[in-house]
């Protein structure tokens, strides 16, 4: 029997361990103590800190694993890639593990490429003048942390008596003893997912995004097709294959974060992982395959077919419209009760709760803060946002 070690016990690796269990894999999970579902899903589990290469290492080498993933999270990257350059492992190097887990190193490798993507600068937080640096740059600008994900410590700034406050956030939320500040670019944001295997990219899908406007932008539901002009859609995916080279990224999935203004695209940041908020459910709908198990055997070395159900190339596949969205409580508080009311629905994939009754939520902010999702299906994107938008309004969750 096969081992797979996932990083991560979270929403967003439920699934790929629910998968890698249907499959037969033994499946071995380590992440921090805490409330966590992927715990109890797990044939073994270790409470180690994701981010300790030197503990996931010697867990790796104990078990004599033949894989080594994560999805949904930037934190765990890094370690996946020094792990799979130590043992040997199929998967991301180590290199471009590290560029894309720091958002600094990212940006320089776009700016040496001519990866189109927003001017921006280095700022230590031990520089007192750090703000005469940012001179140059127009207003808004983005506070951003290299190393978090889920939007944490990202936050967008309209002046300068605001920095200050914003670097306090950004440092809130990094190991890191710099940050960077990047131009605002105003526009439409949009994302993509995508595939590189031995340097190969497999596939691209753009897709819309739902986004609730907080301190920032922040993922709340996505949606595909995504409807672009032709020649907008070859500059996406020309920006996105740019920034895949110039990233080193060889043997993962893609999650790409882009703004497009004068139907330009502009490269936001782009994860070695598959995107959270459903993203890899809105890869399996459209293209008619289980994306999680296309991840976890390609991490196990085996050959992968990416093209779609019916054996046509992805990226020229006609795929099934889909839609999805988070649930997300208006206040902090506990949940009182949460029903859904929505009958039986071939169209209606998946509502999840993400808590039980009496459980503590948080007002929503950022990513993590979700309390649920729902995706939905249809014949047309039209159909599958209306049934989405239909069964939200079935769902009825009370937080006191």
């Amino acid at each position: 029997m096969k081992k797979i070690l996932i990083l991560g016990a979270g929403i967003y690796q439920v699934p790929l361990i629910k998968t890698a269990k249907r499959m037969g894999l033994y499946t071995i999970v380590a992440s921090i103590p805490g409330k966590y579902p992927g715990f109890e899903l797990a044939d073994k589990v270790y409470y180690e800190n994701t981010t300790d290469y030197g503990k996931i290492l010697s867990i790796a080498r104990r078990e004599e694993i033949d894989g080594i993933i994560t999805t949904g999270t930037d934190v765990a990257v890094i370690t996946i890639g020094r792990v799979c350059d130590t043992l040997g492992l199929p998967g991301l190097s180590f290199k471009s593990a590290e560029i894309a887990t720091d958002k600094l190193l990212m940006k320089d490798c776009y700016e040496k490429y001519g990866v189109r993507t927003a001017r921006f600068r280095k700022i230590s937080f031990g520089d007192t003048n750090y703000a005469d640096k940012l001179s140059d740059l127009t207003f808004p600008v983005m506070f951003k942390s290299v190393d978090s994900s889920g939007s944490r410590g990202i936050i967008k700034v309209n002046s300068r008596n605001e920095f200050d406050a914003a670097r306090n956030i950004v440092l809130d939320n990094t190991r890191s003893n710099y940050f960077i500040v990047e131009e605002f670019i105003e526009g439409e944001e949009f994302g993509a997912q995508a595939f590189v295997k031995d340097g190969e990219v497999q596939f691209i899908l753009p897709h819309g995004d739902y986004v609730f406007k907080g301190d920032t932008g922040v993922p709340i539901g996505h949606f595909a097709p995504y409807a672009l002009d032709p020649g907008v859609e070859e500059d996406a995916k020309a920006q996105l294959r740019m920034a895949i080279k110039a990233m080193g990224l060889d043997n993962c999935a893609i999650n790409a974060d882009f703004i497009m203004k004068d139907n330009k695209t502009y490269v936001l940041e782009i994860g070695g992982r598959s995107g959270a908020t459903c993203l890899a459910e809105l890869v399996s709908i459209y293209y008619g395959y289980d994306y999680y198990e296309k991840i976890l055997r390609t991490a196990l070395g085996e050959e992968v077919d990416f093209r779609a159900g019916d054996g046509s190339e992805a990226d020229k596949c006609a795929g099934v419209p889909n839609a999805s969205m988070l649930l997300r409580s208006e206040a902090d508080g506990v949940i009182v009760s949460q029903v859904n009311k929505n009958p039986d629905d071939p169209d209606i994939v998946d509502v999840q709760f993400d808590h039980a009754v009496g459980d503590e939520v948080h007002k929503f902010r950022i990513g993590p803060h979700r309390i649920g999702h729902v995706i939905t299906k249809g014949k047309t994107l039209d159909e599958a946002v209306e049934t989405l938008h239909r069964a939200l309004d079935n769902i009825e969750i009370e937080v006191k």
